[in-house]
């Protein structure tokens, strides 16, 4: 397979940007043709050339791409805010094998802007304390892995909510204080919305992915392991 990606078509990211001005069932159904054939099938075909990427850097995260997408229909029941469609298209890399909570990556083309991160965002309890407890006893790896340069210059700084103060369990005047009060632990950055349509897009994906990779498994290390499965399986 080509490693490159020619960008979204100008006209799925029109369509966006159509969309966020008509979020309605009956504009949508009309020119979901649209959808389909300038929208969701590029981003298959993006997500299949990152997956195959990945399997150099990654290959704990390589998944087949249509399970990595995110449907774009939102789930109103419990929202005030009822538009039936999501306004961007979003795919979601997670450890394989492992139920979500492992730290993991994420990609967004939108009309306003195109967003890469990763991370862990929304941790269960007994993940929190796990990462928290490994932080603690291995701080100075963590700080060398976001003080890297090429970490600092495609994806700035660790981002997430932080505590107040140092969580329970843990010295006030604990070395890591600053990291321990972090309650989610993310790498993130957009980039101009122009990027979306051209053959960059999929490079500047992989750069940050790749980037990445030493934060994620910081993160991963006291976590369960994932199931061993040759990823170029699921890609063939």
């Amino acid at each position: 397979m080509p490693a490159g990606f020619p960008g979204f078509p100008s006209e799925g990211i029109a369509f966006l940007r159509s969309l966020a001005k008509n979020n309605r069932r009956e504009w949508f159904q009309p020119r979901k043709h649209i959808y389909e054939e300038k929208v969701k099938q590029p981003m298959i075909e993006l997500v299949t050339r990152v997956t195959h990427a990945m399997i150099e850097f990654a290959p704990e995260y390589v998944v087949e791409p249509e399970k990595a997408i995110f449907r774009i229909y939102r789930d109103t029941r419990f929202s005030k805010d009822k538009k039936p469609y999501k306004e961007h298209l979003a795919a979601n890399f997670n450890v394989r094998g492992m139920a979500q909570g492992h730290g993991g990556y994420y990609c967004s083309v939108s009309h306003k802007e195109v967003a890469v991160g990763g991370g862990i965002y929304m941790p269960e309890p007994a993940v929190l304390l796990a990462i928290r407890n490994h932080i603690a006893e291995n701080h100075k790896e963590l700080r060398r892995i976001l003080a890297n340069p090429k970490v600092r210059r495609l994806l700035g700084e660790m981002q997430g909510e932080k505590l107040t103060r140092v969580p329970k369990g843990f010295a006030c005047d604990h070395p890591a204080a600053d990291l321990l009060r972090f309650k989610q632990f993310v790498l993130y950055v957009t980039l101009p919305p122009e990027i979306a349509i051209s053959p960059n897009l999929y490079q500047e994906i992989v750069d940050r992915f790749r980037a990445m990779v030493p934060f994620l498994r910081f993160l991963n290390a006291p976590l369960p392991k994932e199931k061993k499965i040759d990823a170029r399986d699921l890609l063939a």
